[in-house]
């Protein structure tokens, strides 16, 4: 038995258990690859300071063989370091990195080359392109038992169409649908969520591309890196800490190697522990290690800055919202930022509320209540549901859509926690509440507490529960002061409706009775129709 044990290579595991990251099935590993590609391009861009232009092109080959392509004007990728993205697992810049971006595993992309090597035969293929730098085109397969890129083609160009940029291609064993949890509606989600793209996207059955035009003409402002938290550092890694750090004495430490520990903070913390202010870090034993963890969790320490988060913005949901959502009424909310196990997040939501394809009642100039007809969207599949359908909760993380594991998600259990009937809504018991309605949910965070590698759902913490709950209380009161204005109305013209309707009768009777002529008759009703709509506006 000892003689058949080996190390087993990571690239090696994730080709046997695929659905870890989120290649299940041909449906959801079509759109896991665009996921991936999309979310680099557009981390890419941001981090450069550009605009991003991505374009999305899904070409059938055969039956169930397809050719995904994504492409972005990013600043280009180095050539040294294009086999390690794209043909390594686990390689990347942000796992280790206290800031907001939408990667954090470094698995995503190469995972995708994987899943096409393994289907088709066929590595990813890569052009790329640096500011000053040559185009560079890359053919790869992944070696499983090394984890590395095996270069197939490696060439050099002095021309390319974009002056700067980047193109993934992969062929890969796929089907692609329409409706929810597809590529088309995570197109258009990331659409609402980064108003500041442009993204052009072609799909089985369009004869051209579908532009989604940004709303926007301004970059989000790049997240600062930060130190870890004293609150967020459990004991192993605390030993670690103490083992690597080049500090030469215990109070230095913990001001250089955290953050918000000021020469007080580390006295407190150094006093709780019974330690010496002039220990070596580098020679603590356990027992010390484990009395210096205990004690920073006892000591009062200001939450980490802020200033490694970019959250989207109100105007900019709101702006998402009305881009992709056909409806009447929208409203936003952003709570402060706050704070789990020692890492940084904020919580900010929208909502758009309306009766997509239908009348409107609405006041005119003289404040009359008149119906009139909705503008309808130009693209045939808006994000609203109808009245009688279950809300819409469109969940993202650091700007980026979760479209799968919507009931185990911690943003979804928020929502049916809150007390929707409070606001106008209809609801059951721990379920979604009822109406025409889109929520949308976003948390900006350093470290998103996926629930899996596959990057779905949000863990159900109960401090990123309540800010949800919070956020979405703030935009509810607004909705239902909307809503009950909306029913207001509507009584009132339903009300006038049975009056308009009915005093032509009125007028005929009075003719009757008084005997007066056809012109006496009107005279009178219209009288009766002055008096009605002066009492309505006083």
């Amino acid at each position: 038995m000892a003689s058949s044990q080996r190390e087993i290579s990571v690239s090696e595991f994730f080709a046997k258990n695929r659905h870890l990251l989120g290649f299940d099935n041909p449906s959801k590993a079509l759109l896991t690859t665009i996921k991936e590609a999309v979310d680099n391009s557009l981390d890419a861009c941001e981090e450069a300071g550009i605009l991003p232009e991505i374009l999305v092109e899904i070409i059938q080959l055969e039956e169930d063989r397809f050719r995904v392509v994504v492409e972005d004007n990013g600043p280009g990728i180095v050539r040294a370091q294009i086999p390690n993205i794209f043909g390594k697992l686990l390689y990347g810049s942000k796992f280790h990195s206290r800031r907001q971006s939408r990667g954090q595993q470094g698995i995503g992309i190469s995972a995708a080359g994987l899943y096409g090597q393994m289907t088709c035969g066929k590595g990813p293929r890569i052009w790329s392109k640096t500011k000053r730098g040559k185009m560079h085109a890359f053919e790869m397969q992944m070696d499983l038992s090394k984890n590395k890129a095996i270069i197939t083609l490696d060439e050099e160009h002095s021309e390319w169409h974009r002056k700067e940029g980047t193109r993934f291609e992969i062929d890969i064993e796929a089907v692609y649908k329409r409706g929810l949890r597809s590529v088309d509606d995570y197109i258009k989600q990331t659409a609402v969520s980064n108003p500041h793209a442009e993204i052009r996207y072609l799909a089985p059955g369009l004869d051209a591309h579908r532009v989604y035009e940004r709303a926007v003409t301004e970059v989000p402002e790049r997240a600062d890196e930060i130190k870890p938290h004293p609150y967020g550092v459990e004991l192993g890694e605390l030993m670690k800490m103490l083992r690597d750090t080049d500090s030469r004495w215990l109070s230095s430490f913990l001001q250089e190697e955290f953050c918000r520990v000021g020469p007080k903070v580390a006295k407190d913390i150094i006093k709780a522990a019974g330690l010496s202010e002039r220990s070596y870090p580098t020679r603590i034993a356990r027992e010390d290690a484990d009395k210096l963890f205990r004690a920073i969790q006892k000591t009062k320490i200001s939450a980490p800055p802020t200033t490694c988060l970019s959250p989207i913005g109100e105007e900019r949901i709101e702006e998402g919202l009305r881009k992709e959502c056909d409806a009447d009424f929208y409203v936003t909310a952003t709570r402060p930022p706050s704070v789990y196990r020692g890492n940084p997040f904020q919580i900010e939501v929208g909502i758009a509320w309306g009766k997509p394809n239908s009348d409107q009642l609405d006041v005119d100039e003289q404040g009359r209540i008149v119906k009139s007809k909705r503008k309808k969207t130009t693209d045939t599949e808006d994000l609203l549901g109808n009245a009688d359908e279950q809300v819409r909760v469109l969940r993202f993380a650091n700007r980026v859509p979760l479209l799968f594991q919507l009931s185990g998600c911690g943003f979804t259990k928020a929502v049916m926690q809150t007390a929707w009937k409070n606001y106008g809504l209809s609801q059951s018991k721990s379920s979604l509440p009822v109406g025409s309605a889109v929520f949308f949910i976003h948390m900006a965070s350093v470290w998103v507490p996926f629930t899996s590698e596959a990057k779905e759902a949000i863990a159900a913490y109960p401090e990123i529960i309540k800010e949800v709950k919070l956020a979405l209380q703030e935009a509810g009161r607004k909705l239902g002061v909307h809503i009950r204005k909306g029913k207001k109305v509507s009584s009132e013209f339903q009300k006038r409706s049975y009056i308009e309707k009915y005093l032509p009768h009125v007028g005929i009777g009075l003719q009757e009775i008084l005997n007066i002529s056809i012109e006496d008759r009107e005279e009178v009703v219209e009288a009766l129709r002055e008096t009605m709509e002066t009492t309505r506006k006083i």
